[in-house]
């Protein structure tokens, strides 16, 4: 040994008072981003007068000697003129069991009351995997144990949403980069990416995995620069092996994250590093987004995620039941659900949970009379929330032109008609004002939404045919 016992007493002190030091010399944030997980290595302070410590990366390893260790020596002097430098090992804390041995806490070490931890979640859906070193933890969203491609229901509205996600979750090299998974709220989206984490952090456990929402990463980047840290921000995101961006529209406006994340996406592809990001709409619809970014996401595969059908919804209804030992709910109440509940699947399994709760909690049988009582709310904001934006996409694909131009200044009779049919439809599918119809068609005045819908019903009028569209297109967004 280096010392003895009362020697590592003292030098135990020592090293707490230069801890405390470092944590008034570089700030919290810096400190507890990679400071706080150095430790006091076994051979502490040799004869030779170096001083080994130990963190548990490689990447912390170098990052800590590049940018602290020189201040490390110098405190560690003032504490003990024996010190002659510091010496950085790479030790990996906990169990000496192989990495993919290991089961991650993703951050939920918590308990929540009635539900059980994240590592019982996780072993309960069969997923073992190794633990997540310090970038993953740092930056990474937890990854919900529930979301894997077994759980995932398919029907025609996703299944190449599905394909692609699985194929790019299999796949050793790269192959499409990006993946860019588009659709509405509540449609699968987030249940593919978190899959995709899951299945690459079990086929292949030396991938560095990190998923994360624009939101975070908008977050993460402003604190870098409040803190003046941007190398380590940089750093630490283009050395992630599989980059998963959520709702990419949020950065939409914000330039300076744009700008950001243009670097570290073009910085990942060089390095042939997977990236997969999501959105609400396809990468050449995406308002406030940059030109030459909207371009970079449509480089790899584009996949959309459809409005959810019949038998899709069904289907859906059918496994949670069946997975949740749901088995008082007749089929009949189930088809009711799948029917009346058209917006997304997220309230699509509200309205079963609350039904379930129902005759848990009453002690009656669920019956479709029962279903409609408990859930009138919901079925009453089903049977009345069309959004202007599913008009326009529903009428932009009927005629075959870009999502784009339902906003755009183009006056060709090839664009402004469909145009005029999209206002019309939602001066009669929504309560929106006109004013406010016209500023969602790019800043258009009330009088042109009037104009617009005086003239279809004109045409109404005297082409039966056209008539006969724009019943068959309210038909398909009614129902």
């Amino acid at each position: 040994m280096a010392h003895s016992a009362g020697a590592g007493d003292a030098l135990d002190a020592q090293w707490q008072r230069v801890r405390a030091r470092l944590r008034v010399s570089f700030g919290d944030a810096a400190f507890n981003s990679w400071l706080k997980p150095v430790v006091l290595a076994d051979e502490g302070l040799a004869q030779d007068g170096d001083v080994h410590l130990a963190v548990p990366t490689r990447f912390m390893r170098d990052w800590v000697a590049n940018h602290y260790s020189e201040r490390l020596r110098e405190i560690w002097r003032l504490e003990n003129a024996s010190v002659r430098r510091v010496v950085i090992h790479v030790r990996p804390t906990g169990a000496t069991q192989p990495p993919q041995a290991k089961v991650a806490p993703l951050g939920d070490s918590l308990p929540v009351a009635g539900r059980p931890p994240m590592a019982d979640r996780m072993a309960a859906a069969g997923l073992q995997v190794r633990e997540m070193d310090d970038v993953e933890r740092e930056l990474s969203a937890p990854l919900d144990p529930r979301f894997t491609f077994d759980s995932f229901i398919t029907g025609k509205s996703n299944e190449l949403a599905r394909a692609a996600a699985l194929r790019v979750a299999e796949s050793p090299t790269v192959t499409y980069n990006p993946l860019f998974l588009y659709g509405g709220v509540g449609l699968g989206k987030t249940h593919l990416m978190h899959a995709i984490g899951w299945h690459i952090r079990q086929r292949f456990p030396e991938r560095r995995v990190v998923y994360l929402s624009a939101e975070k990463f908008m977050y993460q980047f402003i604190r870098a620069l409040r803190f003046k840290d941007t190398m380590a921000f940089k750093e630490q995101f283009r050395s992630v092996d599989v980059l998963m961006i959520d709702d990419i529209q949020f950065i939409a406006g914000k330039e300076s994250t744009q700008e950001e994340f243009f670097h570290t996406f073009n910085a990942l592809c060089d390095q042939n590093r997977q990236i997969i990001v999501s959105g609400d709409r396809s990468p050449s619809d995406l308002e406030g987004i940059e030109e030459r970014m909207r371009s970079r996401l449509g480089w790899g595969l584009v996949a959309d995620i459809h409005p959810t059908d019949f038998e899709l919804r069904l289907s859906i209804l059918q496994a949670k039941a069946e997975k949740n030992g749901l088995s008082n709910i007749p089929q009949e109440v189930l088809e009711f659900l799948a029917r009346r509940i058209t917006s997304n699947v997220r309230e699509l399994e509200g309205a079963l949970n609350r039904i379930s709760a129902y005759a848990s909690l009453v002690g009656k049988p669920v019956t479709v009379t029962s279903a409609q009582e408990v859930l009138q709310d919901l079925l009453r904001a089903n049977d009345r929330k069309v959004t202007i934006e599913e008009i326009q996409k529903r009428v932009a694909e009927h005629y075959s032109i870009r999502f784009a131009d339902m906003h755009s200044p183009r006056r060709a009779r090839a664009v402004a008609r469909p145009r005029q049919v999209a206002m019309y439809l939602a001066k009669q599918l929504t309560s929106r004002s006109l004013p406010e119809i016209g500023r969602k068609f790019g800043g258009r005045d009330h009088t042109t939404v009037m104009h617009a819908v005086r003239k279809i019903e004109e045409l109404r009028e005297i082409d039966a045919a056209f008539a006969e569209d724009i019943d068959l297109l309210r038909r398909k967004l009614e129902g």
